[in-house]
This record gives C-alpha cells, sequence and structure tokens, in this order.
C-alpha cells in the first residue's frame, strides 16, 4: 500500500472539483461534522482497511 502522506494528500484534493474542496473545507473546519462523519460506520470501515484491517 502506498504511503500517505502530505503530497499525496495535496494531489487528491487538487483533483476535486472547486465545490467539493469546498465542502471538504466546510467539513474539515467544523469540528463536530468531522466528528460525526469519523465516527459513522462507513469511515470506520475505510479506516479499518486502511491500517490492515487491525
Amino acid at each position: 500500500m502506498e504511503k500517505f502522506d502530505k503530497d499525496n494528500t495535496e494531489k487528491l484534493f487538487n483533483s476535486l472539483s472547486p465545490e467539493q474542496q469546498k465542502q471538504v473545507q466546510n467539513i474539515l473546519s467544523d469540528k463536530n461534522k468531522t466528528e460525526e462523519i469519523l465516527k459513522s460506520p462507513q469511515a470506520q470501515a475505510i479506516l479499518k482497511k486502511l491500517m490492515g484491517g487491525k
């Protein structure tokens, strides 16, 4: 699996449309929204996969 670093994050962010970038920025700037998303079953499943299923 490729290392997820700042360069990869910037590439991913820059590949989004301006509207998608705005949505991501709005979510990340709101602690409650960010926590709500990270606690969702979908986010938990993604994080589990990224962590190698641990």
